[in-house]
């Protein structure tokens, strides 16, 4: 899922080709994609683009009608510029919209279509998008810690609640909290003043090393290489590979459709965290440290 760094190098790609552009026509083919009925794709048709702006993890385009398009495109939801101009299919391309000077689609790989496509009228329906999390970059250290300990919860779920900070996923949030050398399961009523300001400014280091990354590797082209997995990655998606700090094998914690990496040494003492996929099978069985689980693996 695009988290902030992709949506802020999307919007300033998006920024220099749309904006003060009019839009032709919207063509909608994903039967799921559109989630409103009122007003029609058709109230964007020939007007200008006056703003573009990040919602969360969403893209919201305004128009000078105060019409705006806000777009989620989830997991495998992606977007693409092309001056072709090319009909959406409704299976791959789910939407394309047709500007003055070229035509953005909205493409969706896989059988589960879950990006969504919203079009608002006024700033209230926009506002309302909005699921209320602080925005990372400019909180103070004072109001990062006020929405980081309001409620207990781990790490790892606060910093990916939308209710609490904006923009964070599930790809960031492992290389933040490895940048913190803080562990992913402990609990926010136990973090120290002291591990609010590492992470605080960890949070801040890792989101501005990724936006001028990508920035980079974007270049004056759209952003058409989007994923969660980047080898240049510390951590996230590579189970089994070496820690860049130390070393040691990355280890993760998997559960539902997602998993959570991170280093051992690094970030929990040396202490091994359950996966929850096995630990309720092997209960006391569970290894307490990697020590423990290689000499297992050799038995």
């Amino acid at each position: 899922m695009p988290e902030l760094p992709d949506i802020t190098v999307y919007i300033e790609a998006l920024e220099k080709r749309i904006l003060g552009h009019t839009m032709e026509r919207a063509s909608i083919a994903g039967p799921f994609l559109l989630r409103t009925a009122d007003p029609p794709p058709s109230a964007v048709d020939g007007h200008e683009v006056r703003e573009l702006r990040r919602v969360g993890k969403r893209i919201a385009i305004g128009f000078d009608n105060d019409t705006w398009l806000v777009l989620h495109l989830m997991i495998a939801g992606r977007l693409h510029w092309s001056i072709k101009r090319k009909k959406p299919d409704g299976r791959r391309t789910l939407a394309a919209f047709d500007f003055d000077n070229g035509q953005l689609t909205l493409t969706e790989a896989g059988s589960q279509k879950r990006a969504s496509l919203h079009i608002i009228a006024g700033e209230a329906g926009v506002t309302e998008l909005d699921p209320g999390g602080i925005d990372v970059m400019r909180a103070s250290l004072k109001e990062f810690g006020a929405a980081l300990t309001a409620s207990n919860h781990t790490l790892k779920r606060s910093l990916t609640d939308p209710r609490i900070f904006s923009g964070i996923g599930n790809a960031y949030s492992d290389e933040i909290l490895h940048r913190a050398q803080l562990s992913p399961v402990l609990l926010t009523s136990k973090i120290t003043r002291e591990q609010i300001a590492t992470l605080h400014r960890a949070i801040r280091e890792t989101m501005t090393e990724w936006i001028e990354r990508l920035r980079a590797e974007t270049g004056d082209k759209f952003p058409e290489g989007v994923t969660a997995f980047r080898p240049e990655m510390a951590v996230h998606g590579r189970y089994g590979q070496p820690c860049p700090r130390c070393g040691t094998k990355v280890q993760r914690i998997r559960y539902a459709s997602n998993e959570t990496n991170y280093c051992v040494p690094c970030q929990t003492g040396g202490k091994l965290l359950a996966d929850r996929g096995l630990s309720r099978l092997l209960r006391e069985d569970w290894p307490r440290t990697l020590e423990e689980m290689e000499d297992r693996r050799r038995a």
